[in-house]
């Protein structure tokens, strides 16, 4: 059964415009490799984030997990899920500075 999941992106990532032109134009490069080999399992490319807070369950305010943006694709299973990120270009650093979670996404249950 085919399942949808979350891809989180983590770790301190330069804000592409703070990028020389070249440097972004090879990476968007990168990233449009990896969108065309992952085909149709992509099921949303998704979007960088921003500012971040953290809201805690006794009112107060906390730090956010540094997640700089997300994916969602569909797989067979988790196994086939992290087949399909292993040539991602997040990864591509090589320096343990970045990581990729990898949640399925469960059905909501019914409310009755």
């Amino acid at each position: 059964m085919v399942s949808k999941y979350l891809i989180l992106y983590k770790g301190d990532a330069t804000d592409p415009a703070d990028m020389a032109e070249e440097d972004r134009n090879k990476i968007m490069q990168a990233w449009a490799a990896w969108m065309e080999n992952v085909g149709s399992a992509l099921v949303d490319v998704g979007a960088p984030t921003g500012p971040s807070t953290s809201i805690v369950d006794d009112g107060s305010n906390g730090d956010a997990a540094l997640i700089t943006g997300y994916s969602i694709i569909q797989a067979d299973s988790m196994d086939a899920a992290k087949e399909l990120c292993k040539d991602h270009p997040f990864l591509s650093d090589g320096e343990g500075k970045f990581a990729i979670d990898i949640f399925e996404m469960m059905p909501v249950p019914e409310m009755g």
